[in-house]
């Protein structure tokens, strides 16, 4: 049986690697440049636009379930996660320093993605029996190509997906983090999140917009602070750090410590990946929050879901990067004399640059409250891609399995789960893909019809 489950692990590792490789990178990034380009470099041109937008008041007379602050706070919930410590953390220790600038580079562009999936997710968007707004890519294949089978493929995608990277690697995450700084039982911190997650999640999205709205600003606060203090300490390093991320970008990394060293190509390839696991730019999953939103004009959302992949991966995601750099532990080993990765290489940098409790207990905080709000997120993303296949009587058995699921993620390990997971990332990514390239001259066109509507002053 060991055996076994090795040989699907293998498998299921060789179809991501395939799933995730250079076409899928080059559609993804392609989709991004065309948009930019087709847009005018909108995301630049408009970001004060967009930013003021995220934190001004919604027209509560308009359509839609909640405000557009609570609509960003619930994508940011699903997208600031464990990417933001892990995956930044990953993308260094596998492809070096300039992973980062390629990660840089994957958020300018899929901000542009963002944008257009916003946009189209209001644009098509349609009220179910509760008189509650759904929409996303499904509805936009569906109303907007006339491709019904192709959204229901990335309903199922979606629906499966959610249970891999938004709920059991998220609670397992969790389970750890408490079992290792709190001696929590695993068991005890599952029940513990399912009757959370339980408490919240059958509240609607109404509950879910007001949780995270207090909950993503507090956690990132924390976090950001965090870095913050370790850069002032270390602001002599930030220059040279700055300096790697550039220069390492174009030429090869060499070898030093547990650092193996890096080509340019893998660089490339890791600072892309981890950006896009980051940041979910051009997966389709956050225009599903952003149908929510109490709005009559599409580009309005549009703006302000754009922000939610700056702040994650320009702002977050540096911090995180800066800190691994400045405090040099990116070449550093573990006790067992292999080379740190993941969260166990960002924990050690938050340690190493504020010696004491205070530095762990940060990043082991963080851990909790970004999965915990990732559960939440990708619980409202599933739901709603069931509601799509099966209507909505099918959402409340969806939220009990969801429940479950958190325990069993929390008591088990799940070497397999990472793997699966992102095959269904990918697989969501492509209908969502097909939707943009095809629907991009609406996009344009709802662009410039609504831009003059949607500018207030600056």
């Amino acid at each position: 049986m060991t055996d076994f489950f090795a040989s699907f692990s293998d498998i299921l590792n060789l179809i991501d690697s395939y799933v995730w490789g250079m076409p899928l990178i080059v559609i993804l990034l392609g989709t991004g440049v065309l948009l930019t380009i087709r847009l005018a470099f909108l995301q630049f041109t408009h970001l004060p636009r967009a930013l003021k937008l995220a934190f001004s008041k919604s027209d509560e007379t308009a359509e839609g379930d909640i405000s557009h602050f609570k609509a960003l706070m619930t994508a940011l919930a699903a997208t600031i996660g464990t990417g933001n410590i892990a995956g930044v953390a990953i993308a260094i220790a596998s492809g070096g320093p300039g992973a980062v600038f390629w990660m840089w580079i994957t958020a300018l562009l899929g901000m542009s993605l963002k944008y257009g999936e916003a946009l189209l997710a209001v644009k098509y968007r349609v009220k179910d029996a509760k008189g509650e707004m759904l929409g996303g890519p499904m509805y936009a294949l569906e109303r907007g190509l006339g491709i019904k089978w192709l959204g229901i493929l990335f309903a199922i995608f979606g629906s499966i997906a959610a249970f891999g990277i938004g709920n059991m690697v998220q609670a397992n995450s969790v389970a750890d983090a408490l079992n290792e700084t709190f001696t929590l039982p695993t068991w005890a911190a599952g029940l513990i999140m399912a009757s959370l997650t339980a408490a919240v999640i059958l509240g609607g999205i109404q509950r879910i917009g007001s949780v995270t709205g207090f909950l993503v600003p507090f956690m990132a606060i924390i976090y950001a602070i965090g870095a913050l203090v370790i850069l002032a300490l270390h602001i002599d390093r930030i220059p040279s750090a700055l300096s790697l991320i550039v220069t390492h970008a174009f030429s090869p990394t060499a070898a030093a410590g547990g650092f193996a060293g890096s080509v340019v190509r893998e660089t490339i390839r890791w600072g892309i990946s981890k950006g896009l696991f980051s940041n979910e730019a051009g997966l389709g999953s956050a225009p599903i929050a952003a149908a929510a939103a109490k709005t009559s004009n599409p580009m309005r959302q549009a703006l302000v879901s754009m922000t939610g992949t700056f702040i994650d991966t320009i702002i977050v995601c540096s911090m995180t990067a800066l800190v691994i750099l400045c405090t040099g532990v990116w070449t550093h080993v573990g006790e067992d004399g292999a080379a740190l990765t993941g969260a166990p290489l960002t924990v050690t940098a938050f340690r190493v640059g504020l010696p004491g409790i205070w530095g762990g207990m940060i990043v082991s905080c963080g851990i909790l409250l970004f999965a915990y709000s990732t559960i939440l997120g990708w619980c409202y993303y599933g739901e709603k891609c069931i509601e799509y296949l099966f209507g909505l009587a099918a959402v409340l058995p969806y939220r009990i399995v969801w429940v479950l699921f958190i325990l069993l993620g929390a008591t088990r390990k799940l070497d397999t789960v990472w793997a699966f997971s992102d095959i269904m990332n990918a697989l969501m990514a492509l209908p969502n893909l097909i939707a943009l390239i095809f629907l991009s001259g609406v996009i344009v066109k709802e662009t410039r019809s609504l831009d003059k509507e949607t500018k207030p002053p600056l």
